[in-house]
């Protein structure tokens, strides 16, 4: 796959956050890499080296008194959150591995089952080590007895495109879509189907299928008029095909429906420059990251 697509891939785990109105789960994982180089960069001068020192044996410290407690007591999951905190930390400054964060996030999706942002991490993780099926099975978990999680849809969504499978990723979209009135009627609310309609808009677009993501994002806009993303969305995709006509009315009525919190940046990202990255047809260029913590 090539750096520019790798670019995008993480560009969708962030931008479509915002889409959705959910927070990416795996982001502390890619803060720890992202984190790296500018870590590295302020230790490099004495002072800077010497704190980032201290920190690294504080956290190390954290580590040892947290792996002593899960020794008397597996299950603790005080001890299993800060572990698993202290290692991302770790991460951070360039210490340890992904397989260190694996381990407490395998026993604390075992013992959550309903906390479904620890399974999104595992899954992420296991996808930054190389393990996709892994990645897949535990994306496959939840979905399973939540079809509509959003942050299961949106790692899977993304864990198949890196795949290079965009069909299997429209597949599992539809599917959603299409099982979407039998789930609410057994659990309303299961499954939001604009934000999935978004998402799948999204797939067509990366896949310069705009006749299709135009459609969806039609649909989704005709199910709610008041919901800003599917806007957001088509004003994006108009946007990165040179079409600013089509695209400026768009941005405003989105920014007019989106709550205060997300105006600004929808307004940031109409006067951005398009991006000429190939896949990056309906993701915005400028989001604001959404953070979660484990």
């Amino acid at each position: 796959m090539s750096q520019p697509r790798n670019r995008w891939i993480v560009r969708v785990i962030l931008g479509l956050a915002v889409l959705m109105f959910v927070g990416v789960s795996v982001i502390p994982i890619f803060g720890a890499f992202n984190n790296t180089t500018s870590a590295n960069r302020n230790s490099a001068t004495p002072q800077g080296n010497l704190a980032s020192t201290d920190q690294k044996t504080k956290l190390q410290d954290e580590v040892r008194g947290y792996e002593l407690v899960l020794q008397r007591e597996p299950e603790n999951q005080t001890a299993l959150k800060g572990l698993l905190q202290a290692r991302l930390q770790l991460l951070s400054l360039n210490q340890g591995d992904i397989q260190g964060v694996i381990t407490p996030l395998e026993k604390l999706a075992q013992l959550n089952p309903e906390r479904t942002e620890y399974g999104v991490l595992l899954a992420q993780a296991k996808q930054q080590i190389g393990d996709k099926e892994g990645a897949a099975k535990a994306y496959r978990t939840i979905l399973d007895t939540k079809p509509g999680d959003l942050k299961a849809l949106q790692g899977m969504v993304v864990l198949l495109l890196d795949q290079q499978r965009p069909e299997a990723a429209v597949g599992l979209l539809q599917d959603t879509l299409n099982n979407a009135n039998q789930v609410n009627t057994i659990t309303p609310g299961s499954v939001n189907v604009v934000a999935v309609q978004v998402l799948l808009g999204n797939v067509y677009a990366a896949q310069k299928r705009y006749p299709q993501a135009m459609n969806v994002y039609d649909q989704a806009i005709k199910k709610d008029p008041k919901d800003f993303r599917p806007v957001l969305a088509k004003a994006m995709l108009f946007k990165e095909q040179g079409k600013m006509t089509q695209a400026k009315p768009l941005f405003d009525s989105a920014a007019a429906l989106a709550p205060a919190q997300y105006r600004d940046e929808i307004n940031k990202a109409a006067m951005a420059a398009p991006t000429p990255t190939p896949a990056a047809t309906s993701v915005p260029a400028t989001t604001p990251a959404a953070t979660s913590k484990p």
